[in-house]
């Protein structure tokens, strides 16, 4: 192994280390708590070191997010291909999700309520944001329904399953409901 491969190795290491120290620190404390200068104490490297890999937090918000959606693509795929119809595709996806967001809520905040500089349903939108995406338009796709967009129905789909786990989360839907609800949503998308 060269010199260059061996730091470019260090490297990829250390930005892991920085992403998995965020992520652990903003679910024990919350984002907030989350600050250049604790981090490259927690990690045991200068702060020039971590700026070296990300210019900031926003930076390191969106690493986090990345690898979040990545997680969640494959959770989503492990329910999906678990179920036996279209039906209990459907619910496995909105279990799977919000079982997702209730267990990670730091990762879920850095998905879709922190700035982490990501672009959605662009064209510069980062492959795992994408593949996320296209876990749930996989299984939904099928019950969409005739002359339904299944984007678009996948798109309805998961906004329901965002607001949801944003709404339980903050307590304003009771949280022992959760079953009726997704009984419920699943009801009204599995129809196709």
């Amino acid at each position: 192994m060269s010199v260059q491969d061996r730091k470019q190795r260090e490297r990829a290491e250390r930005e892991r280390l920085i992403v998995a120290t965020a992520r652990e620190l903003a679910e024990q404390q919350g984002w907030d708590a989350v600050t250049t200068r604790l981090l490259a104490q927690r990690i045991e490297y200068s702060q020039p070191v971590l700026y070296s890999h990300f210019r900031g937090k926003r930076e390191i918000v969106g690493a986090v997010a990345l690898e979040g959606a990545a997680e969640m693509a494959v959770a989503v795929r492990a329910a999906a291909s678990s179920a036996n119809s279209p039906r209990e595709r459907v619910a496995a996806l909105a279990r799977t999700y919000l079982d997702f967001a209730a267990r990670n809520p730091a990762v879920y905040d850095a998905l879709f309520q922190l700035d982490g500089g990501l672009a959605f349903a662009q064209d510069d939108t980062p492959e795992p944001l994408k593949d996320a995406f296209a876990a749930l338009l996989e299984s939904l796709g099928e019950v969409a329904g005739d002359g339904v967009d299944p984007a678009l129905f996948t798109e309805v789909f998961w906004a329901s399953l965002h607001g949801l786990a944003t709404l339980t989360r903050a307590g304003r839907l009771p949280p022992e409901d959760v079953g009726p609800r997704v009984a419920l949503l699943v009801d009204r998308f599995a129809v196709g």
